[in-house]
């Protein structure tokens, strides 16, 4: 039964808290408050010793991102004259955190692909073998939710390549972008928020054609397909007490182990798509790149710019081979059209030397052009005219062999006067 009811049957605080099960202090205070016409169970708030300095905290809140300690702050408050004990300081910077994150949440939406585009790869710890440990390598294609796991027995670079190269082998085609973490094998460093790249990374990507990109450094959740993948494999292959397996005798055993993890998570329907991995990896495999096993042998165009500069971006579909690698290349001949025995098949030889040539003429290609050897010829004082000398052409002269010295108080050059 209602306070105020029971006392307005009855008359008496005693009678009604007796039949409200309360206190009857408590039905003399609801009866005051009715009486007064003031809100009825409303708290009072009692000002508190922090509340003075609550913008100050909410200062060293917001730099430091929700993480400065409620010791630290009470430190502070002390030298501005706070004279509260440190209990009071921990619940006023608890306060000010609750709220701060509050305004700060991370807003995770659906991440919609194309087929072919992004695949992200990871490593969890594998089980031991002989004492020794090992290395899972789980790949997990966007679009389709194809999950690769192969077993690795470290993670140096040349074990990732080679199961990336298995990866793009096993889906038929090199995806556009990689994912992956901040490992030493994939970035150096950081300059200026920057991610510096492993060389051999950049020559890896070259060559599949793909873009090796990275993580916010501690932000698994910007690559939460990929550590969802981590989780399962571990969780199935490696020996623990909830999945009841035996500790393996041979690497053999693991990678049966991570063929059979692969073939049932890849054939049984995925719960965000309701269809099958396998299915949609078969759908969407037009739009990945040609298998890196089996495409014909392409030449790759020189960097462009200063010397010591890379890329980690995919290289350009119209490619020809470094000035720096044609004569290992081919023996000692410098003529362009010399056929190239590293080629697999004739006629990708021949279309890579018509696509090489301008049309309609037989001028030399790029990789001819950047073989020649600058010239240097001295024309005056300060300046130095270069000229390249092509192949089968004469020279020409530089249009700056009249040009002289500036005179004094003349800030350019003057022309000399023709005879006459």
């Amino acid at each position: 039964m209602e306070i105020l009811a029971a006392y307005d049957l009855t008359g008496s605080l005693r009678a009604a808290a007796e039949l409200a099960g309360c206190s009857h202090h408590t039905v003399a205070r609801h009866v005051a408050a009715r009486d007064a016409g003031q809100p009825i169970a409303v708290p009072v708030y009692r000002r508190r010793v922090t509340d003075a300095y609550l913008p100050k905290i909410e200062e060293w809140i917001e730099p430091s991102k929700g993480k400065i300690r409620a010791d630290k702050a009470h430190e502070k408050l002390r030298a501005l004259g706070y004279e509260g004990s440190e209990r009071s300081t921990r619940r006023a910077v608890a306060q000010v955190r609750a709220a701060w994150r509050l305004g700060h949440v991370r807003v995770h939406r659906p991440w919609v692909t194309e087929p072919g585009q992004w695949i992200q790869y990871d490593f969890g710890d594998g089980p031991l073998i002989e004492g020794k440990k090992t290395v899972l390598f789980v790949a997990w294609l966007a679009w389709a939710r194809f999950r690769v796991v192969i077993a690795l027995r470290d993670r140096t670079a040349p074990n990732v390549f080679a199961a990336l190269d298995r990866t793009f082998r096993g889906l038929g085609g090199a995806p556009t972008y990689v994912l992956t973490d901040n490992e030493k094998t994939v970035t150096v460093s950081h300059v200026a928020g920057v991610p510096v790249r492993n060389q051999q990374t950049v020559d890896f990507a070259r060559h599949y054609g793909v873009t090796v990109l990275t993580c916010q450094p501690a932000d698994p959740a910007s690559k939460g397909g990929v550590e969802s993948s981590v989780k399962l494999a571990k969780a199935d292959i490696v020996p623990k007490d909830t999945n009841l397996r035996a500790e393996y005798a041979s690497f053999g055993e693991i990678e049966a182990a991570c063929e059979a993890l692969m073939d049932e998570v890849n054939h049984r329907e995925h719960r965000a798509t309701r269809r099958k991995p396998a299915v949609m990896l078969a759908e969407g495999s037009a739009a990945v790149a040609p298998d890196p096993g089996h495409r014909t042998h392409r030449r790759v165009r020189p960097l462009t710019g200063r010397p010591g500069e890379h890329s980690d971006g995919p290289p350009s579909r119209t490619a020809s081979t470094p000035s720096r690698h044609i004569s290992s290349a081919r023996g000692s001949s410098s003529d362009p059209t010399a056929p190239d025995p590293t080629s697999r098949s004739s006629s990708s030889t021949t279309a890579a030397r018509g696509r090489w040539k301008s049309p309609g003429t037989g001028a030399p290609g790029p990789a001819a052009r950047q073989s020649t050897t600058p010239t240097f010829r001295t024309t005056g004082p300060g300046f130095r005219a270069i000229t390249r000398q092509k192949p089968g052409r004469p020279r020409k002269r530089s249009s700056l062999a009249s040009v002289t010295a500036p005179a004094p108080g003349c800030s350019r050059p003057q022309r000399r006067a023709r005879p006459g």
